[in-house]
């Protein structure tokens, strides 16, 4: 922790730490911010001592540490009692909220962690067309949830923004920056372009860029016939 005993964010650019980011502007919370080129575990190796992972986020708040990203989010909620960005227990939306929000990095941002790494993290000799090409498919067949809620809905749950939004959407950030956004659907692009515009999101989103020695590129897919198969 440092002195002034703020919530503390270990953050990379366009990194997973996003979420957590955005969130803390969102709800108006004080943070110290500490930004590193990624990965970091390779190119600031004293981070490790930090956290053993190497990996970001790392939030430190008080005596919490954590490192997974949707789950600060809904943190944040119930520390700081902002269900103005979350749902409470009782409220009849609040499975949906729950699932959205682990669906989020279970479902979406795993297989694009997979597609970053061997097409373009691993070196040239280990890259995988083939692994690249199943994980796409993979990241898109599992949208099929999200086009059918997001239809007639400006958001997640409960017509409002909740750090359910922001945790879907940076996955779907993610996955624009490796070009797939050209496969999704109209109401999952129009979806994702409404929150990125928020203030918050365009503050936060270049935090980093200046010390970034890496960011997703996209993958040169023009066309698969058996993308949804």
């Amino acid at each position: 922790m440092t002195s002034n005993n703020l919530p503390k964010l270990w953050h990379c650019y366009t990194a997973r730490s996003l979420r957590a980011l955005w969130a803390l502007e969102e709800m108006g919370i004080e943070y110290d911010l500490e930004v590193l080129a990624f990965p970091p575990r390779m190119f600031q190796r004293e981070f490790l001592e930090v956290n053993s992972l190497g990996t970001v986020p790392y939030f430190v708040d008080g005596e919490t540490h954590m490192t997974e990203s949707s789950a600060i989010g809904l943190y944040l909620v119930e520390r700081y009692q902002r269900y103005d960005f979350g749902l409470k227990a009782d409220h009849p939306e609040y499975g949906d909220y729950l699932n959205w929000l682990f669906h989020s990095d279970a479902t979406l941002t795993f297989p694009q962690t997979l597609v970053l790494r061997y097409s373009q993290l691993e070196p040239m000799d280990r890259r995988q067309p083939q692994v690249v090409k199943d994980y796409y498919k993979w990241f898109l067949a599992r949208l099929k949830r999200l086009n059918t809620h997001i239809a007639d809905r400006e958001f997640l749950c409960d017509g409002r923004f909740t750090v359910a939004d922001i945790a879907i959407v940076y996955a779907l950030y993610l996955g624009h920056g490796l070009g797939l956004s050209q496969f999704y659907e109209p109401q999952v692009l129009d979806y994702m372009q409404r929150m990125m515009a928020r203030p918050a999101f365009q503050k936060v989103e270049p935090m980093g860029k200046d010390k970034s020695l890496f960011s997703p590129a996209p993958y040169p897919f023009e066309n698969i016939p058996d993308l949804f198969a």
